[in-house]
C-alpha cells in the first residue's frame, strides 16, 4: 500500500510539474473564450478607457470555430485594456503572439502625422510610470493605412506611444494573419533599456482624425516563450 501511495505520490508530482511548466510556456490575455457570442461593447475583464467620446462599437462573434471580438470605428476612438501586472516575465516569455483581421482600413490615415493619426488595428504593451500621462512607456502594434510596414513611429500626438508598424495598405485585407513579436526586443530597440514586466495591454481601433469609417477582428493574445 505504501509503495502504491508513493507511485501516486509520485505521478501527481510530476503532473503539477507538467503544468507548471506549460504556464511557464504561454501565458493567455484573452482568447474570448468566457464571452458569449453577441456580447457588445467592452468586453468582460476589459476596462474602458479615460478619455473621449468611445462608442465601442465592439461585439463577440464566432468565426472558425473561435470566438474572436469585432470591432467597428464611425469617426471614433474605441480602446480597451486589460490589466496584466505581475502575469508576464519578459524574461521567459517575451513573445506577444496574436491573430487579427481588418477588413476596413480608416481612408488617408497615416501614424507619421498627428492630424491623421488613426488605424484599423491596435495592441498596444504599456508600462506605466508616475505621471502617467507624461512619462509611461507604450509599444504599439499596428495595421496602418499609409505608414510603411516595419516602421518605427513616435506618435505625433501622444508622447508615450511609439508605434511599431506590422501591416500597412489594403493588400492583406479579409485575411486571418497571425503576428509575433519579441515584446523585450521592441522595448530594448525603442528605449534602449531592459524592460520591467509590462503592466497593461490594450486593443484599439481609432478613426476620429480623418473622419472616416474602420473595421477588424481579434483572437487570441497571448506570451509565449521564444
Amino acid at each position: 500500500m505504501g509503495s502504491r501511495i508513493a507511485g501516486w505520490a509520485v505521478t501527481s508530482m510530476a503532473l503539477v510539474a507538467a503544468l507548471v511548466a506549460l504556464a511557464a510556456d504561454a501565458v493567455v490575455v484573452e482568447d474570448w473564450s468566457e464571452a458569449p457570442v453577441g456580447t457588445r461593447g467592452v468586453p468582460p475583464g476589459w476596462q474602458k478607457q479615460r478619455w473621449g467620446n468611445p462608442a465601442y462599437d465592439l461585439t463577440i462573434v464566432e468565426e472558425g470555430g473561435r470566438h474572436v471580438l469585432h470591432l467597428r470605428s464611425d469617426g471614433d476612438s474605441s480602446n480597451v485594456s486589460k490589466e496584466i501586472r505581475g502575469l508576464v516575465d519578459l524574461g521567459a516569455t517575451p513573445v506577444l503572439e496574436w491573430s487579427w483581421k481588418v477588413v476596413a482600413l480608416p481612408a488617408g490615415a497615416d501614424a507619421r502625422r498627428k492630424e491623421t493619426d488613426d488605424q484599423a488595428a491596435q495592441l498596444y504593451v504599456t508600462w506605466p510610470r508616475v505621471p502617467e500621462a507624461l512619462r509611461s512607456r507604450i509599444i504599439g502594434y499596428v495595421w496602418d493605412t499609409t505608414a510603411p510596414a516595419g516602421s518605427i513611429v513616435k506618435s505625433q500626438k501622444t508622447g508615450t506611444v511609439t508605434y511599431v508598424v506590422l501591416r500597412s495598405g489594403p493588400a492583406e485585407l479579409g485575411r486571418w494573419l497571425t503576428e509575433r513579436r519579441n515584446v523585450r526586443e521592441d522595448f530594448r530597440r525603442i528605449y534602449g533599456e531592459e524592460p520591467d514586466a509590462p503592466a497593461i495591454v490594450s486593443i484599439g481601433i481609432d478613426s476620429d482624425d480623418v473622419k472616416g469609417t474602420a473595421e477588424s477582428y481579434f483572437g487570441a493574445i497571448v506570451f509565449r516563450k521564444p
